[in-house]
């Protein structure tokens, strides 16, 4: 049988014109050097994006140990979010400890663990400087893999995230996050070894996951000021820094007494910044008082 062959298999684009799915879809249509040819192909976990309104644009073909694969572009229309048809609003506070935690307007709490991402970063961190510290020819052309290897596995883990998101809490969603911009995070309870993973983690990868996965079912991401969303009493409104207690990861207000897991604490005020927004606020910002008046 005669090898088919293309054009420049690693980054080939294929125009719509040049592919097409036949025989009831049970086969894809391509062309290639030498001819139109035929190929069976599975779509499986990906049903969907061939039987509702999604078009198809220009693919991309990559060959990858010994499998090839068409990434197509997709496109569809929605309507837009509409922030005056009473969505729902959910607060999302991002960090190490927890990937994520979410407060909605039924005051239910979604966490995220981030201990087992933890010691996977740690894992490839440890084979990284036991390659690095080789220092040889076939050490560098491993550390390039291992850190390809690391970027598609947090991309997977963004998507899986975001993707749960959306699922959970559906259409007409107003999803508010943190702009993380200029921002580090407290680090003082990992190990030395991972003291550094905020820098490298793709906290911006998510955010942008989270953005288009939203729209396409009407909802919308908002970003606000981090300004005192970890030591605002969401009861009594008194902000004071020495009432999240990192040790013990709890915030207890000395005033009203209230007391609430610390990251669950920075998602119910992301969460009224989210609701101030709706209500015409246009960047919503909390503001530091001594006092309650």
């Amino acid at each position: 049988m005669q090898p088919i062959q293309f054009r420049r298999p690693q980054a080939d684009l294929v125009r719509q014109s040049n592919y097409s799915f036949v025989d009831s879809m049970r086969q894809i249509s391509i062309t290639t050097l030498g001819k139109r040819t035929k190929l069976a192909f599975t779509d499986k976990g990906f049903e969907k994006y061939f039987t509702e309104d999604w078009k198809l644009g220009t693919a991309k073909l990559i060959h990858n140990r010994g499998k090839w694969f068409l990434h197509i572009g997709i496109t569809k229309e929605v309507s837009d979010f509409d922030a005056k048809d009473n969505p729902k609003v959910v607060g999302i506070d991002r960090g190490l400890r927890f990937l994520a935690t979410a407060f909605d307007d039924e005051g239910k709490t979604l966490f995220f663990d981030g201990q087992q991402i933890l010691r996977k970063r740690k894992k490839f961190l440890e084979i990284r400087r036991q390659l690095q510290s080789k220092g040889t020819k076939s050490a560098k052309k491993k550390l390039k893999q291992l850190a390809q290897r690391e970027n598609r596995w947090m991309t997977d883990v963004n998507h899986w995230l975001a993707k749960t998101l959306v699922a959970a809490y559906g259409s007409h969603t107003l999803f508010v996050l943190e702009d993380l911009t200029d921002v580090t995070f407290n680090t003082d309870d990992l190990p030395k070894s991972l003291r550094n993973s905020h820098r490298s983690w793709a906290f911006f990868q998510l955010e942008s996951f989270l953005t288009y996965k939203a729209q396409a079912i009407q909802s919308a991401v908002l970003k606000v000021s981090p300004a005192f969303t970890s030591q605002r009493c969401p009861k009594c409104g008194l902000i004071e820094k020495i009432n999240r207690h990192h040790d013990t990861h709890e915030y207890w207000c000395a005033q009203c007494q209230y007391r609430c897991n610390d990251d669950r604490l920075g998602a119910m005020n992301i969460k009224m910044l989210g609701q101030d927004w709706l209500n015409g606020v246009k960047r919503p910002k909390i503001k530091k008082l001594t006092t309650v008046g």
